[in-house]
């Protein structure tokens, strides 16, 4: 249909609907509401009348050009015809031509349109040239209103600089005077004084032997002194006050307005008040007037500007934001981030500052910056526990012993016989995953052990082992000597600065060789006793029991040397060994008591968690009341799962522990927000002209706290150059729904160690086809993401170079073309495979052999020391003394070495 509605036709037209309504009800077209339709007819009078209203009169668009129609017909006319008796019909064809003439406009029609469009351009010039002219004008106007606003400005700063130097050249006269009075004074003085010393001395010579009435000749001299004085200074203070009356009379004329009527002393140019100025008569108040400086009294700023800038000194914390510090240096945010940017550092107004930083943009700016000494909430509760404590009653504690070695050395197996427990069977491969901690009663005394996994992936297991240790068992088999585990754990020791003691494990098997192991570890400087070190050398077999007697002698002699000593009767702390999160029993945390006694319903501490002592249990599983110094024990009823490694303390508030775990919570949130934006920076310096890395997203949940730090770190350590490991979350506890939505988000593999997914998250795993996988052995996981992530990087292809032949020779051949003669000098040459010609070491052609011969028979391949020809497809300029170099190219699996 060609009928549209009010509201079609105005988007069309580009004007409102209610404009549109108006031009229609103008033009006596009915149209009540925007659904109503327009037909065509009314459209054309719409134009009509819109053109009518502009002052155009009806008529056509374009001057119609003649049309001539012409029209053809064809009739039959029958015509009689008699003769000889007989009637005849004859047809006679006509053919009728119409021809009409249509004609357009007359010329006179012609002649007033284009008299029209000549008068429509040239009332259009007229109009462009007007407002030319109107602009031109503005523009005029506008430089001159500028011109005038500069002149205002200059004149206004030439009469402040004016009145300014008549101020400072009025101060200076009044100081110049007021020195010369104090001079004149002083003159005065003086001369006083040496015409009142005169007077008594000729009073002595005069009448050296007569005295009337001294105290009388006294007080009369004195008297003359001070009315000399008095009129002097009322002479200086009557001079004085006629300086100022003439400068204020004279000030008053020239302020003064028109009718004279206004006091306008004190008065600016624009009418307002100088508030800093101080005029002869004080408007404060009597108090103020009188510790109003004399200084104010002749005009003086109440403000003096500093003769040199001003050096602060500023306390820098650890974290400080650009803003804080612009305010501890009042000045402008802008001037901290141009520093900041001179040193290659793009940071905003609200970005937190490393104290480091902070110090060198103080320094760079010229102040001072010190060091701020800021304790947080948990440091100052462990002072405070620290003073409770009485060193004079410290008493012998355990020593605690930490068990390492390479893996399946016998670390466990000897823990084992001494607690006569089977630890092995429980955990998978036969391997420590985690750390564990007991303590025995032996013959000897208490003695707590840790045990720590040998496994490389568990470093940083053993390296929190070290931390909290006495003493370090080093247990070495005596037929596999000294591993890439054993050299850790010795360096572990050397850092915690702890004894070593050597376990030569295995000696019951025939293939031992202790001298073997001794002289491995001298190498790493772990001499034995009997070749004159300092190290005790103990020859144990976890399998028969033999020399344990022997270790625990060696662990008791090495505690009474060291002299161990802890106060059992104070506010207990200590460290986490391991935490994990029970689903019966909820967040569970393995904790060594170093000082005190943990006892239950305690309120402890633990890093960003805190929580009451619900129940302490034992390594064997029974629950316990208390934990003196050295005893390991299990605690339930902290509010979340305590990172190892973190020290625990016991405090008595609540409140205090709960606000020391918020405030240890807030800071490493602003660390770990601190380290991301770095990173980021980081990466984006590092990226800039490089490829897109291979990124690997993981999600890993262990039982224990622990394992989950020891899978992180081997899993992130696979990174390289082609491929980016990363573990975007990890956690305690089973993988629930929450944990599968986020691998589904960040397209991440899930990695379950010793735990499971729970119903609504295998659900959600099926539906999603996320990958999880389970594990129960920390390298199996890390060889599964490894072939996974070679998986992932595809092939590449390698050439080799199977062979070379020096050309010797070359023959021309009107049937085979240009021939070499080779003799081939290193590996073989075969026909199939592509070639490459050399001259001087470079290469000059890319093909294939076109033939290869050896004497008058085509060979597919030709060995080394052996004489050939060769023919080079497509390539004729071969030259004596040329390489013809024959490679094969080969598919191989990109791997992450």
């Amino acid at each position: 249909m060609s009928d549209v509605t009010v509201k079609q036709l105005a988007s069309v037209l580009g004007i409102s609907a209610d404009k549109l309504m108006e031009q229609l009800a103008s033009a006596g077209i009915p149209a009540k509401s925007e659904d109503d339709t327009i037909s065509n007819e009314s459209k054309v009078k719409l134009l009509e009348f819109l053109r009518g209203s502009h002052g155009k009169e009806k008529k056509s668009l374009s001057p119609r050009k003649k049309v001539v129609l012409k029209r053809k017909s064809k009739e039959v006319l029958r015509v009689a015809s008699g003769g000889s008796g007989v009637s005849k019909t004859k047809s006679i064809n006509i053919e009728v031509k119409k021809k009409k003439l249509s004609t357009g406009p007359s010329q006179s029609e012609m002649e007033e349109i284009e008299k029209e469009r000549r008068d429509a351009q040239a009332a259009l010039a007229e109009r462009k040239e007007q407002l030319a002219a109107e602009d031109k004008a503005k523009q005029a106007a506008e430089e001159a209103r500028l011109a005038a606003e500069k002149a205002e400005q200059e004149r206004i700063d030439a009469e402040a600089k004016a009145q300014a130097e008549k101020e400072r050249l009025a101060l200076e006269k009044e100081q110049e005077e007021m020195r010369k009075d104090d001079e004149a004074q002083s003159k005065f003085e003086a001369e006083v004084a040496k015409t009142t010393k005169a007077e008594e001395t000729e009073a002595e010579v005069s009448e050296p032997e007569e005295v009337k009435e001294p105290v009388d000749e006294e007080a009369e001299r004195k008297k003359r002194h001070d009315e000399l004085v008095n009129q002097q200074v009322q002479k200086a203070i009557t001079d004085r006050a006629n300086r100022k009356k003439k400068e204020q009379a004279g000030a008053a004329a020239n302020n003064a307005g028109p009718k004279g009527k206004q006091d306008n002393r004190n008065n600016t140019r624009y009418g307002r008040k100088q508030l800093h100025v101080q005029g002869g008569k004080s408007y404060g108040r009597q108090e103020r007037k009188a510790v109003r400086p004399a200084s104010n009294v002749s005009g003086d700023h109440g403000f003096q500007k500093p003769a040199a800038p001003v050096v602060k000194t500023v306390a820098i914390p650890e974290n400080i934001t650009v803003s804080d510090l612009a305010k501890e240096l009042s000045i402008k945010a802008s001037d901290i981030i141009k520093v900041l940017m001179k040193m290659g550092m793009m940071v905003t107004i609200n970005q937190p500052l490393d104290q480091d930083t902070a110090i060198l943009v103080v320094e760079e700016l010229g102040h001072v910056a010190e060091e701020a000494v800021v304790q947080s909430k948990a440091e100052i509760l462990k002072e405070e526990s620290e003073k409770e404590i009485d060193e004079e009653n410290a008493e012998i504690r355990p020593p605690v012993v930490t068990v390492m070695g390479h893996v399946d050395h016998g670390k466990t197996s000897l823990l084992d016989y001494i607690r006569n427990t089977k630890v092995t069977d429980k955990e998978a491969g036969g391997i420590t995953q985690h750390i564990g901690a007991y303590h025995v009663t032996t013959d000897k005394g208490v003695i707590s052990f840790i045990d720590t996994p040998g496994h490389a992936a568990f470093t940083a297991m053993r390296a929190r082992g070290a931390q909290v240790t006495d003493i370090v068992i080093l247990v070495v088999a005596a037929n596999d000597g000294v591993m890439p585990q054993t050299e850790e754990g010795i360096q572990h020791a050397k850092a915690a600065g702890v004894p070593v003691i050597v376990a030569v494990n295995k000696i019951d098997l025939p293939e031992a060789n202790v001298d073997k192991v001794k002289q491995d570890l001298a190498s790493h400087e772990v001499v034995p006793e009997d070749w004159g070190g300092d190290v005790q050398f103990i020859e144990v077999s976890a399998h028969t029991g033999q020399g344990i007697d022997e270790l625990l002698d060696a662990i008791s002699l090495q505690a009474e040397v060291m002299e161990l000593k802890a106060v059992s009767d104070s506010t207990a702390s200590g460290i986490v060994v391991e935490s994990s999160l029970d689903k019966g029993r909820g967040p569970v945390a393995t904790v060594l008591v170093k000082n005190g006694t943990l006892k239950k319903g305690d309120m402890i501490l633990c890093g960003e968690q805190f929580g009451r002592i619900r129940s302490l249990i034992d390594e064997n599983g029974k629950e316990i009341k208390s934990a003196g110094p050295s005893i390991p024990a299990v605690v339930l009823g902290l509010s979340g799962v305590p990172i190892a490694g973190d020290e625990f303390l016991v405090v008595k508030n609540k409140k205090h522990a709960r606000e020391a775990a918020q405030e240890h919570r807030e800071q490493e949130r602003e660390t770990r927000l601190k380290r991301q934006q770095a990173a980021k920076l980081e990466n984006l310096m590092s990226q800039m002209g490089k490829e897109e890395k291979l990124n690997v997203n993981l999600l890993v949940k262990a039982d224990v706290q622990g394992s989950v730090e020891a899978l992180r770190e081997s899993l992130e350590s696979i990174s390289n150059d082609d491929v980016d490991v990363k573990v975007i979350s990890s956690g305690v506890g089973g993988i629930t729904n929450a944990d599968a939505q986020l691998a589904a988000a960040s397209s991440a593999i899930i990695i379950g160690f010793n735990v499971r997914a729970d119903k609504a998250a295998r659900e959600f795993i099926k539906e999603s086809d996320l990958d999880l996988h389970y594990f129960s052995i920390i390298y199996e996981a890390i060889d599964q993401v490894k072939q996974s992530v070679t998986g992932i990087l595809g092939t590449e292809i390698k050439e080799e170079i199977i062979g070379i032949a020096d050309v010797r020779d070359v023959f021309r051949s009107s049937k085979f073309g240009t021939i070499a003669g080779c003799l081939v000098s290193e590996g073989v040459v075969r026909r199939d495979n592509p070639i490459r010609v050399l001259r001087d070491n470079v290469v000059i052609f890319e093909g294939e052999l076109e033939s290869l011969r050896r004497h008058k028979d085509d060979v597919k391949e030709v060995k080394s020391g052996t004489e050939c020809g060769i023919g080079v497809k497509q390539y004729k300029d071969v030259q004596p003394g040329d390489q013809i170099e024959c490679y094969e190219r080969t598919e191989v699996q990109r791997t992450l070495d």
